[in-house]
């Protein structure tokens, strides 16, 4: 299959490593100097403390992109996504993957014209050491659903992926989101400002209270149904993560910009379309609104 994958974070270059192992990839990067470093070194990939024999793609300025990939993988943070679709949602001809964060970006799918789109849910843990190495740090899966069209390309993807690296295909996009929402929710907020990493906030019994809190206003807010079965992911993920630290704690420790407004800021919006009082969600949100105003000011 011949894919595409725009944006050279953590993300990008992890399934830009994997997929490149029987596929066609290219990647397309934010900077020349990005693409330049990739197409020199390749794609290096450390795990278990091990670097991977380079992988060989194709990197390419994302204002190069043309539009005629197979499929292709959208792996920017949500707050990147307005500006990208507005530029490739005239160019856009394959089928498109969006791996974004939070339920807010929903709205933004319905401008674009191509007859297939899909989104993903993903649970590696992964960071970027420099921009060509990425370090798999949690192994995990990655699930997807469709948004419009046929889910052709999507079972395909699962059947051609490499082993460590699987596709699931989930039948409800709304569900598969929700369910990854709710985990960012308690779980990214609460171990930025806390400065611990995932597990310590099930195995700290003061933390494990304003865990639970947290999960019961997010389950107010968006009304969930079956609560006990999203409690009982977020508490899966949060064991199976325990020794990680989040991307959101990464992103505030390393003075990034983080997805707050599109996960806790989602949720704000609702409570209050609602009138629901959400006193967690709103303290966290401006907690982490709060680190960011610092770096700023820095």
């Amino acid at each position: 299959m011949k894919i595409g994958i725009i944006g050279g974070g953590s993300i990008g270059l992890l399934f830009s490593y994997y997929l490149s192992m029987d596929n066609n990839v290219s990647i397309y990067t934010r900077t020349r100097e990005q693409a330049d470093a990739i197409n020199e070194h390749g794609l290096h990939l450390v795990k278990h403390r091990i670097e991977h024999t380079p992988a060989k793609v194709t990197a390419v300025p994302i204002q190069e992109w043309k539009g005629n990939d197979d499929l292709t993988v959208v792996a920017v943070k949500q707050y990147q996504l307005d500006g990208l679709i507005s530029g490739i949602k005239d160019k856009a001809k394959g089928s498109i993957l969006f791996l974004q964060n939070g339920y807010g970006h929903i709205k933004l799918l319905s401008e674009l014209e191509t007859a297939k789109v899909y989104v993903g849910s993903v649970e590696h843990g992964a960071v970027r050491k420099n921009g060509f190495t990425v370090q798999h740090n949690g192994l995990g899966v990655t699930r997807t659903a469709v948004y419009k069209g046929e889910d052709d390309l999507l079972r395909e993807l699962s059947t051609i992926a490499p082993s460590g690296f699987p596709f699931i295909l989930e039948p409800d996009f709304k569900e598969m989101l929700i369910k990854k929402l709710v985990v960012n929710s308690v779980i990214n907020p609460l171990t930025a400002i806390l400065k611990v990493k995932n597990g310590e906030l099930i195995y700290n019994p003061f933390y494990f209270e304003i865990f639970k809190q947290m999960f019961y206003e997010c389950a107010q807010v968006l009304d969930l149904p079956n609560r006990e079965k999203y409690f009982e992911n977020l508490m899966t993920v949060c064991e199976k993560t325990a020794n990680n630290h989040s991307s959101m704690y990464k992103d505030i420790e390393n003075g990034r910009q983080t997805e707050i407004d599109a996960i806790l800021g989602y949720l704000l919006e609702l409570s209050r379309s609602k009138n629901i009082k959400a006193p967690l969600i709103h303290n966290y949100y401006h907690c982490i609104k709060g680190k960011e105003h610092e770096r700023e000011g820095t």
